[in-house]
């Protein structure tokens, strides 16, 4: 055998162990990386978190142990892994402030995924756009408003404000204003708004309210509320209205027009008369 060949023995056998080393690492590390990913995946599903979000979590997971297995397998090569490192976080740094914007909808995202404020499904009024939610993704919302447009709206955008649930509880209340004459007798306008009321179907608890709410100044002001389905509100509303004019009409009460009245203090010259000019 050569002596070239024979001196350096020792350092092909010792490279050949690590290669060997780090082959089989690194597939342990896969085989753990896969594990790490159901387990997290399992774990999401039973705390009913979002699928969307169980496999971010999942895939993060993975990925983050085959990482931590690439860096210590390139330690094993003598290669400094603090440095390596500091590269990756300063890479990480340079990528984070380029994509600020997403990560912040990204993080959005993952805050609305968890606490669900609102899910697919319930219409909500959010960033100043009032639809249905179609998806949630991690970055964007889908919404469907009510003339059928779909809006995408970033989560950043969302979360950051007030969100407004309008479908959230099963029931909401409806509430219908009406304005009487003066001379109105209030007992009666109110037994009459009461069968407007019972003239409507539909309800749900509660108890439907008539109240006398301000003495206007072209009407008196009442208030119906009554309590419906969520999914009836605009159907019992549009019934309620309906119901309501028509009981007053065929009781002989009137829905004034603003009015105002004017009053002249001191006499009102009179005209000049035709041959003085």
């Amino acid at each position: 055998m050569p002596k070239l060949l024979t001196d350096n023995m020792p350092i092909v056998v010792d490279y050949g162990t690590r290669i060997v080393g780090v082959i089989v690492a690194i597939f342990i590390a896969f085989i753990i990386a896969g594990w790490a990913r159901r387990v997290v995946l399992r774990g999401t599903s039973k705390a009913n978190v979002d699928p969307t979000l169980g496999k971010f979590f999942g895939n993060a997971a993975r990925y983050s142990v085959i990482t931590l297995a690439m860096i210590a397998c390139l330690g094993v090569f003598g290669i400094e892994t603090t440095s390596f490192a500091a590269v990756i976080g300063a890479a990480g740094l340079a990528i984070g402030l380029a994509f600020q914007g997403s990560l912040s909808n990204l993080a959005a995202g993952v805050m609305l995924l968890l606490f669900r404020p609102f899910k697919v499904g319930d219409v909500v009024n959010a960033a100043g756009t009032t639809g249905k939610i179609d998806e949630i993704e991690l970055f964007t919302t889908r919404m469907i408003t009510p003339d059928n447009r779909l809006i995408i709206v970033p989560n950043s955008a969302i979360f950051g404000g007030t969100i407004e649930n309008i479908t959230y509880f099963d029931t909401r209340r409806v509430d219908v204003d009406v304005g009487t004459d003066y001379g109105a007798d209030l007992d009666e306008t109110r037994k009459i708004l009461e069968q407007a009321i019972a003239s409507v179907d539909h309800l749900a608890e509660p108890a439907p309210q008539v109240f006398l709410d301000v003495l206007g100044d072209s009407s008196i002001a009442w208030k119906l509320r009554v309590w419906v389905n969520t999914p009836d509100f605009w159907a019992v509303r549009e019934k309620l209205t309906y119901a309501c004019k028509v009981s007053l009409d065929k009781a002989g009460i009137g829905i004034p027009f603003p009015q105002m009245d004017v009053h002249l203090d001191g006499s009102v010259a009179k005209p000049a008369d035709d041959k003085a000019a």
